[in-house]
């Protein structure tokens, strides 16, 4: 399996909606590894970890994250896979 690694800043309301608790659960149910976290400027961050099908799917996902978030934009960088994480967390 090819794995591979996203670097993500989603934009919209997505502060104070669960998107960071909704995130954890959907990167777990993939087998994701990585982290979220809320930035400073009111977007969630996010950094997965994984066979490139199942993060396609979560990327896909933060396209609307959970049902009272509002995504208005999704920024995505790719990076080389680091295989550094063990877990999927919230982080601070």
């Amino acid at each position: 399996m090819d794995n591979i690694r996203a670097h993500l800043i989603i934009e919209g309301m997505v502060q104070g909606v669960w998107f960071r608790d909704s995130t954890r659960e959907e990167a777990t149910r993939l087998d994701l590894t990585g982290w979220v976290k809320n930035r400073f400027d009111g977007n969630v961050e996010i950094v997965a970890e994984g066979p490139r099908e199942k993060v396609e799917k979560l990327i896909e996902w933060c396209h609307h994250g959970p049902p009272i978030a509002r995504v208005t934009k999704v920024h995505e960088i790719r990076e080389d896979f680091t295989g550094e994480f063990d877990s999927f967390r919230i982080t601070f």
